[in-house]
């Protein structure tokens, strides 16, 4: 489904704005990210670091898990930003997984690359084998 420029724009502005509420004491990498829900809402989050590394919190993950605990079920496209990255990003493996579990193979995946334009790629592109998508038959 093709994205409209301006929906582009905002997410990656709001992604942009959660990346500097990001807490990154020890890799000192902010990520925002900007989820966009059907009804137009537009669901900030941004990474929370943890000593222990691995209870780590992704933006992306807190993006969805705040829109879920608002009620919200159903997500037109996502984006996340960092101005501390030099290369392009893309969602982490784990969030790959947990996005999968919420939204549909062909949502728009925008990432922020600061060599050029963004970079705008379907969940499916991404996270192409989905072997547990039909473990949950109410996933979109």
């Amino acid at each position: 489904m093709p994205l409209d420029p301006r929906h582009i724009e905002a997410l990656l502005t709001a992604a942009h704005t959660a990346a500097g509420l990001a807490y990154a004491p020890y890799s000192h990498i902010h990520v925002g990210a900007a989820l966009l829900c059907d009804d137009g809402t537009i669901v900030q989050g941004a990474n929370m670091e943890n000593r222990s590394y691995g209870l780590t919190v992704c933006a992306e993950r807190t993006a969805l898990f705040r829109a879920l605990l608002e009620g919200r079920r159903a997500f037109t496209a996502l984006a996340i930003y960092s101005p501390d990255v030099p290369t392009l990003l893309t969602p982490c493996g784990a969030c790959r997984q947990v996005l999968s579990e919420f939204l549909p193979p062909e949502t728009p995946i925008v990432c922020h690359d600061p060599e050029g334009e963004p970079r705008i790629f379907t969940l499916g592109e991404l996270y192409p084998h989905d072997s547990l998508r039909h473990l949950n038959p109410q996933a979109p």
